[in-house]
């Protein structure tokens, strides 16, 4: 628990708060994470064909990023607080959530008690992967979600919104793929988009925007990679409708910001080991739909922490 003195304004938590959103994508600034939590807001009330269901998405991720970050300073490091390291993960949980379970208060309980619990759990991940010179990345996300969503099946006060993954058609080329150029800029555009579980290429474009504001490499890499994965989800036949609503981008989005320009300095050799880093994040991708499948869960980041840690384990030295 820290013990530095909480001598910062209101105005340095709000900063720090702002900064969680746009960690998420590796980004600690406070005008990024404005854009995206605009974008979110916009995605979720201005896409149509998600009704009346997604605001609740927009709002949840703003209450698990103020809930995460708020445990933060008052249990854990202050200056990672002030880097927004504590938000990244809550954000998540609150758009998690309300994706995938009902708007009810009991799923309200689950998110802030989940968002609340990243905190404890990135700290005591970061000390498992420290000496292998990584961290979590989204990891307690992806842990706090999928222990909700399967508790969910023994809750009756936490129902589901709408059909759960393992009741969905199994046919991969169901759907009615258009290959115009609007419409693969739209499936490009929403890729970028679902970092957040959010199916809008309005959101998309403020990402772009705010990540371009912090980081052009950032802002480069996050297109191509969503290009990349476009390409390979055509090319491989993968499912229609998961392409149409961007579910092959966001992991391999994050993939090319983490390996691309954050951890490794942008350069042409690591240009090829980037990009092999995406493409192997798209095969993660494909593979981990099917294995969850049955049991009804989303890989939601899973494939970006996997490829992300293998392509991170060269810069570890015995």
């Amino acid at each position: 628990m820290s013990t530095q003195p909480n001598n910062r304004s209101f105005a340095t938590y709000v900063n720090g708060t702002l900064k969680g959103a746009g960690q998420v994508m590796f980004q600690g600034s406070a005008w990024t994470g404005l854009l995206i939590i605009i974008g979110i807001f916009a995605g979720c009330y201005l896409e149509a064909p998600y009704g009346e269901h997604m605001p609740v998405v927009a709002w949840g991720a703003l209450a698990g990023l103020i809930v995460s970050t708020a445990t933060g300073y008052i249990f854990e490091s202050k200056t990672d607080g002030d880097q927004g390291l504590w938000g990244f993960n809550g954000i998540l949980v609150g758009c998690a959530v309300f994706t995938f379970l009902d708007n009810t208060v009991w799923s309200w309980i689950a998110m802030i008690i989940g968002s609340a619990l990243t905190v404890v759990a990135r700290r005591g991940l970061n000390n498992v992967f420290a000496p292998f010179k990584t961290t979590s990345y989204t990891f307690p996300f992806i842990l706090i979600s999928w222990l909700i969503l399967l508790s969910a099946r023994d809750m009756a006060h936490l129902t589901p919104a709408g059909e759960s993954i393992a009741s969905l058609p199994t046919e991969i080329t169901s759907g009615n793929l258009q290959y115009t150029f609007t419409d693969l800029v739209v499936y490009w555009l929403k890729g970028i988009s679902q970092v957040f579980l959010v199916n809008s290429w309005i959101t998309g474009i403020f990402f772009i925007v705010g990540l371009a504001l912090c980081s052009r490499w950032a802002a480069f890499w996050a297109m191509l990679s969503a290009a990349v994965a476009l390409f390979m989800a055509i090319f491989f036949g993968a499912s229609h409708p998961d392409i149409t609503e961007g579910l092959y981008g966001f992991s391999p989005v994050l993939t090319g910001i983490a390996v691309g320009c954050t951890f490794y300095k942008p350069g042409l050799k690591s240009f090829f080991y980037s990009l092999s880093a995406v493409v192997f994040t798209v095969l993660v991708q494909f593979g981990m739909d099917i294995l969850l499948q049955p049991v009804g869960l989303a890989t939601l980041t899973a494939p970006f922490c996997i490829a992300t840690w293998i392509f991170m384990l060269p810069m570890y030295k015995l």
